[in-house]
């Protein structure tokens, strides 16, 4: 059991590492599948993992000058307010509904980074406008009113994603940053991270002081995350571009089919 929940860890904290992503949608599944939990103990320590992991990559984004802590800041603020909104919606459709509609999201995101991966790989890069540019005197974004819509947008909608679905956002954040800023993949990756951290973060906490408990193959999942985020974000620059994006786009189908066999074949998991 020990030994399965810090092979799981380590490959969840190098998913969210290398993609920026990740964690959330497969911490999960993992959990269940590999360990046994059910899904009320494995929420908690998927968030707890999600949250040690993503604080240690956007800490060294921090350090490093990557992560736009600003825009991170404006997007949680934004989720906080329609993720109540989300709360309330999925206790208003039926449970397959919302495996369907999240399942169409999944497969959107993974095909739209799949085609981007191929573009990258193919053409030649060519200066965009976007709607969220970086000055190229500061280095930081020029905070237009179309950029404040745009962050905004996205914050609320993964908010609203979290409140409906239990999920972090990363997977939703990260080819939206792609689409409408012109950052590199790397602050993307450490932005979306910062992201993660403060709303994973912050549910726990409200876990735990609700006196939540975290069965002891959970804090060995937890510890083996943060360190296969450590170690992953050492050779992330080192990995192109267009292999992270379909490597993800792979990880997300993989999600979306976990979700689907959950919700309408179960007893084809071969759960513990």
């Amino acid at each position: 059991m020990i030994w399965t929940s810090l092979l799981l860890g380590l490959s969840i904290g190098a998913v969210m590492g290398l993609t920026g992503a990740g964690g959330g949608i497969l911490a999960i599944p993992a959990l269940v599948l590999g360990i046994g939990l059910d899904m009320v103990s494995a929420k908690p320590v998927a968030l707890l993992a999600a949250t040690a992991g993503a604080m240690l990559g956007a800490a060294d984004g921090l350090r490093r000058g990557l992560v736009r802590y600003k825009a991170a800041l404006f997007m949680v603020l934004l989720g906080a307010i329609t993720s109540p909104l989300g709360q309330w919606l999925a206790h208003q459709v039926a449970p397959e509904l919302l495996a369907i509609l999240f399942s169409g999201i999944l497969l959107f995101v993974a095909v739209r980074g799949w085609r981007q991966s191929l573009r990258a790989h193919t053409a030649v890069l060519v200066e965009r406008s976007t709607p969220c540019m970086l000055n190229p005197v500061t280095g930081k974004f020029s905070w237009t009113p179309r950029c404040f819509l745009t962050l905004g947008g996205i914050g609320a909608v993964t908010g609203l994603m979290t409140g409906m679905l239990g999920v972090g956002g990363g997977f939703f954040i990260v080819p939206m940053l792609q689409r409408f800023t012109n950052l590199t993949h790397q602050s993307i990756v450490l932005t979306s991270l910062a992201v993660i951290a403060l709303v994973s973060g912050s549910t726990v906490l409200q876990m735990l002081l609700h006196d939540t408990r975290i069965l002891p193959s959970g804090w060995w999942f937890v510890g083996a995350t943060a360190l296969g985020m450590v170690v992953s974000r050492l050779f992330a620059h080192k990995v192109p571009q267009h292999w992270l994006q379909r490597g993800f786009a792979l990880l997300v189908l993989l999600a979306m089919l976990l979700l689907l066999l959950k919700t309408f074949a179960p007893h084809w998991l071969p759960l513990a």
